[in-house]
């Protein structure tokens, strides 16, 4: 994306998900974490709805879902979990408001992508949005709308942030390799050509027209060659799924100006080593790449390796903190 080429990502951000259900509390948290890059957190421990799944479900434009004993499953109208959603989203957005007063930069806000989405929604006959090609379609074009709305409702509240929008998507590769298992179980539904998962990813990139689009996943084998060509300006992942035969990749999203968001940090609770030891792998690879090390601090992002949420408080708040340490550590040491 040549028009976001300029954008300055802050050097420590989280991926999104953090623990509890006090919604000041944990904007107060990553304001004061990660203060150059701070995000909208998810809290999913205060129910459905709060969930990644439903937090965006509850986004959709004349689309509804509800909470079936199998999962989230689109309906005809707005219920009781619609509504619990997008009250949810209201306190975080509130929060977030209040603690970001006069903040001039980078803000990330996270939603679930056209085909994790997919691959998560059932429809009435009780199987994923994914085995319909016209339920993706309108599942899609539904998402790209309510997104539109978020990103102004966000800009409103936050005049002065360069709004990230984020898409989370961990069931892609498994949409890519058809292993997204059907509503019995017993088989998966087909894979999704490559051409069409890419189209509708662009089509829901290009909603944000006036700034970067990140796509995270956590899964192995990140398509990070589709991403790019889908318009994604940075690519977030769990730094430690990374294989060698990633290396070709990764060199040309970098050489190409993709940003990394890496994911170095342990999302659970657990000793951390020294800041500079967890970025040693970034180190690493840079060298194995012969990237120049002068690009380090501005291609990379540091963020924890996922979401926080099965992370007690006092761990979320030194996973957060040891992210900006390692960033340092990196713009400090990049050799």
């Amino acid at each position: 994306m040549s028009e976001n080429s300029e954008f300055r990502f802050g050097s420590a951000t989280g991926v999104g998900s953090m623990p509890g259900g006090d919604a000041r509390e944990t904007a107060k948290t990553v304001t004061g974490s990660v203060e150059d890059f701070p995000f909208l957190a998810e809290l999913p421990a205060r129910g459905p709805g709060a969930d990644m799944i439903g937090r965006t479900a509850g986004m959709l434009v004349e689309l509804y879902a509800r909470v079936e004993p199998s999962g989230w499953r689109i309906g005809d109208r707005p219920g009781r979990d619609t509504k619990r959603a997008r009250s949810w989203l209201g306190e975080d957005l509130d929060a977030l408001e209040e603690f970001t007063q006069g903040y001039e930069g980078p803000v990330k806000v996270q939603a679930v992508g056209p085909w994790t989405l997919a691959a998560a929604l059932e429809l009435k006959n009780g199987e994923v949005a994914l085995s319909d090609p016209g339920a993706c379609r309108d599942l899609a074009g539904s998402l790209a709308e309510g997104l539109r709305s978020h990103l102004d409702e966000v800009r409103r509240r936050i005049p002065g942030a360069q709004l990230v929008l984020q898409l989370d998507e961990p069931s892609l590769t498994a949409v890519l390799r058809g292993q997204v298992k059907s509503a019995s179980g017993y088989r998966t539904h087909r894979a999704v050509d490559r051409q069409a998962v890419e189209a509708t990813l662009r089509d829901v990139v290009g909603v944000h027209g006036e700034g970067p689009v990140v796509v995270h996943s956590c899964a192995p084998d990140v398509p990070f060659a589709l991403l790019r060509r889908a318009g994604a300006a940075a690519v977030s992942f769990d730094f430690s799924l990374l294989t060698e035969r990633d290396d070709d990749v990764i060199g040309e999203a970098v050489e190409g100006g993709t940003k990394l968001l890496a994911g170095v940090v342990p999302g659970t609770d657990g000793p951390l080593s020294d800041p500079a030891g967890s970025v040693m792998g970034v180190r690493t690879l840079w060298r194995r790449l012969g990237l120049h090390p002068g690009l380090l601090a501005e291609a990379v992002t540091v963020t924890p390796s996922c979401g926080l949420a099965g992370a007690s408080p006092a761990y979320a708040r030194q996973a957060l903190a040891h992210c900006v340490r390692a960033a340092r550590s990196l713009a400090d040491n990049p050799e």
